[in-house]
C-alpha cells in the first residue's frame, strides 16, 4: 500500500525547517552602558593613587554613585544621553568638590544581540570647587564601553 504525503505538508515542513535553521541564539556578552573611567592621581607624585574614601553622586540627581567606597580605580561616571551637560559633587577623603562635563552624545550600535548604546565626545571637564581637585586632565575624548581610561583626576 502506497502513503499518500499531502502536497501543503511537503512545501511547509522544509519551510519550518528554514525558519528554525536560521534563528541565532542571540546573547549579549559585550559591555552596553558606557561610562567616564576617572583615574586617581597623588597631585606631587603624578603616580595613580586611590583615595582612602569616594563619595560621588549626580547634582540635583538623587543618584549615589559611590558612597565612601575605598580602593575605587577608576572610578565608572554615568552621562546622560539626554542632555549635553552633567554635573557631580565628587568627595575625596572627606574634601567635597564639584566637577562639570560637557560632550555630545551620538548612538552606536554594539551588535545585532546588544542593540545601541550612546558614545560620548568630551569637550570640556572642569571641577567647579577646587579644594580637593587641583587639576583634571582628559586623556581621551572619547567615552565608549572600552576600558580606557578618559580623565585623570589629580588630588
Amino acid at each position: 500500500m502506497r502513503k499518500f504525503i499531502p502536497g501543503s505538508l511537503l512545501i511547509l515542513l522544509p519551510g519550518i525547517l528554514l525558519c528554525l535553521l536560521s534563528c541565532t541564539q542571540g546573547s549579549c556578552f559585550e559591555e552596553t552602558e558606557c561610562y567616564v573611567k576617572a583615574s586617581f592621581y597623588d597631585n606631587v607624585t603624578k603616580t595613580l593613587h586611590a583615595p582612602d574614601s569616594l563619595t560621588l553622586y549626580g547634582l540635583n540627581n538623587d543618584s549615589l554613585i559611590y558612597n565612601s567606597t575605598s580602593g575605587v580605580q577608576p572610578a565608572l561616571i554615568p552621562l546622560n544621553a539626554s542632555t549635553d551637560n552633567c554635573t557631580f559633587v565628587i568627595m575625596l577623603n572627606g574634601i567635597t568638590d564639584t566637577i562639570e562635563f560637557r560632550y555630545n552624545s551620538s548612538p552606536h550600535l554594539i551588535s545585532k544581540e546588544c542593540g545601541y548604546t550612546f558614545y560620548h565626545y568630551l569637550d570640556t571637564v572642569f571641577p567647579i570647587k577646587h579644594h580637593a581637585i587641583k587639576d583634571i586632565f582628559i586623556s581621551n575624548y572619547t567615552v565608549t564601553n572600552l576600558n580606557v581610561e578618559n580623565i585623570r583626576i589629580f588630588y
